[in-house]
């Protein structure tokens, strides 16, 4: 299924449910984070009455994002070589089945502490399954041009599900018991994986020529390591994601302990975080794109930094209640616009595995910084820390003079055969390797500088694409003759970079190089002999 196009319909914060099958994601996507919501709390609450609770509560949260640190990469190849589809229906069927297992065991009252820590171990990784295969479908669902908004009303379904669903569960808990919310979270788990099945959501097939799982990891990381702009990505997303961690990390103990709150009194800061959210994602439309994407990140980030300020000043409930609300709009204005960024670059080959990489960057950075937090509260005091982190934002924030965030609108990542089909007198092994690929260039001397120039991001297309060596030559014997010389790891593998792997945008940037150059380029492929 193809991305459709906007049309002349203004965009809104809710144009991207407008579309059938991105509807029917989200809404899966939202009652399987409220579950997952309402199931920790469940376990945290069994938990408590054990002894060594206090510590094993701790565990949940650990249990719950370890899985995102351990297999999102793992995740995002399978997503990006098996049909994406199918793989969330499976992670939700298992999710379904160990909630049910769960239940079942609490019921009868045989859900030991170190049991039910495995469950939600097992729950967190099938959420980790599913995550970058959630990512990589939307940008083939909705209009590149809503991308901000939909990712937008992702953060606004984590955020409420984060504000809801505990409340939602400690009632459920007061009247029924923990194991009820359990069954909650498998009905959920159920009701998302009927959504995907019978909402027609995503391609129907997946590509005859799949990668290996392995070579399809290996790729992936290869891939991130030699594009700038993905780097650039993940460097703004950590520089806000690190010092911001501080509130989400800390209020509980701030509403407890400095405010004198109780859990109502914190359900209503988390609460407010959530409305700004849901607000932060009504304002995105009406804020500029493109490189003024910047402008709007750093305000974001001073906003946010000023919530930190007040939370270190401030010890009055309601003023700090109001507070949260821009904290949310900047949290969610942030992560939206990063996120839409990444997967508006992403080509469609390796979408997931880059979006597992930048949940990995996200994600566990939250999770070192939330501990991290914790210890500057704890020999510092919670005022410290508060103001610690908003020097942190703000020098985030004049970082992005020398490292902004780059404007991905003009980069057109859609595949392009463009390289002749190599015609050789003997048929290669698929597998076989290494194989040397040589471009042989022959340029005036008048233009060689401006050529070596152009052929800088044609080498970081080479190696993202499949090249494990990569080095431009100059011939010795005739200097206006350049070899470019590429190992590729098997046949197989160079023939994915003349089918699929290369995008209309390095296309472009190899005509601009070969322009530069006498006549055409003379190409030549090396097979190996098994020689040593």
């Amino acid at each position: 299924m193809t991305a459709i196009s906007a049309g002349a319909r203004p965009v809104t914060a809710w144009s991207p449910l407008r579309v059938r099958a991105f509807r029917m994601l989200w809404i899966g996507t939202a009652a399987a984070n409220l579950g997952a919501w309402m199931q920790i709390v469940g376990a945290q609450w069994m938990l408590v009455a054990d002894m060594g609770g206090e510590a094993l509560v701790a565990l949940v949260h650990t249990a719950t994002t370890l899985p995102v640190l351990l297999l999102a990469m793992p995740a995002g190849a399978l997503a990006d070589i098996v049909n994406r589809t199918r793989l969330l229906v499976g992670a939700q069927l298992f999710i379904a089945a160990v909630a049910v297992s769960m239940t079942v065991l609490g019921a009868i009252g045989e859900l030991e502490p170190g049991m039910l820590l495995m469950a939600t171990f097992a729950l967190g990784a099938g959420a980790a399954l599913s995550a970058p295969a959630i990512g990589a479908l939307i940008p083939d669902l909705v209009p590149r041009a809503e991308l901000v908004e939909a990712s937008a009303l992702g953060a606004i379904s984590v955020n409420v599900a984060r504000a809801v669903g505990p409340a939602i569960a400690g009632l459920i808990i007061a009247a029924t018991g923990a194991t009820t919310v359990f069954a909650l979270n498998a009905a959920a788990a159920l009701g998302f994986a009927t959504l995907l099945v019978f909402g027609r959501i995503g391609p129907k097939g997946v590509a005859e020529d799949r990668e290996h799982f392995a070579a399809a990891l290996y790729a992936g990381g290869r891939y991130v390591r030699h594009t700038r702009v993905v780097g650039r990505i993940l460097l703004r997303a950590v520089l806000f994601v690190v010092p911001a961690t501080a509130i989400w990390a800390l209020l509980p103990l701030f509403a407890g302990r400095d405010l004198g709150l109780g859990p109502d009194g914190y359900g209503l800061l988390l609460g407010a975080l959530g409305v700004g959210a849901i607000l932060g994602a009504v304002l995105l439309p009406r804020l500029p794109a493109g490189p003024s994407t910047n402008g709007t990140v750093a305000v974001a980030s001073l906003a946010y930094a000023g919530t930190l300020v007040a939370m270190a000043v401030l010890r009055r409930p309601v003023p700090l209640t109001v507070c949260m609300v821009p904290a949310g709009v900047a949290w969610v204005a942030i992560l939206a616009n990063v996120n839409a960024q990444i997967q508006l670059f992403l080509p469609g080959w390796v979408r997931a595995r880059g979006l597992a990489v930048y949940q990995v960057f996200v994600i566990g950075g939250q999770a070192i910084a939330a501990g991290c937090w914790g210890l500057v509260g704890h020999h510092f005091g919670l005022r410290a820390a508060f103001l610690a982190a908003a020097g942190l934002l703000v020098a985030g924030v004049l970082t992005a003079a020398r490292w902004p965030l780059p404007d991905t609108r003009g980069i057109n990542q859609n595949p392009a055969v463009y390289w002749p089909e190599p015609h050789l007198v003997m048929e290669p092994e698929p597998g076989g390797g290494p194989v040397l690929v040589t471009v042989t260039y022959t340029v005036r001397p008048e233009r060689q500088d401006a050529f070596v120039a152009a052929m800088t991001p044609i080498g970081q297309a080479r190696r993202r694409t499949g090249a494990s060596r990569y080095r431009l030559f100059r011939e010795g014997e005739v200097p206006d003759r350049f070899v470019e010389a590429f190992l590729v790891p098997s046949w197989e593998e160079h023939m994915r970079q003349h089918y699929g792997r290369l995008t209309l945008d390095e296309k472009a940037q190899e005509r601009r190089a070969v322009a530069l150059a006498e006549g055409r380029p003379v190409i030549r492929h090396m097979l190996p002999l098994g020689l040593q």
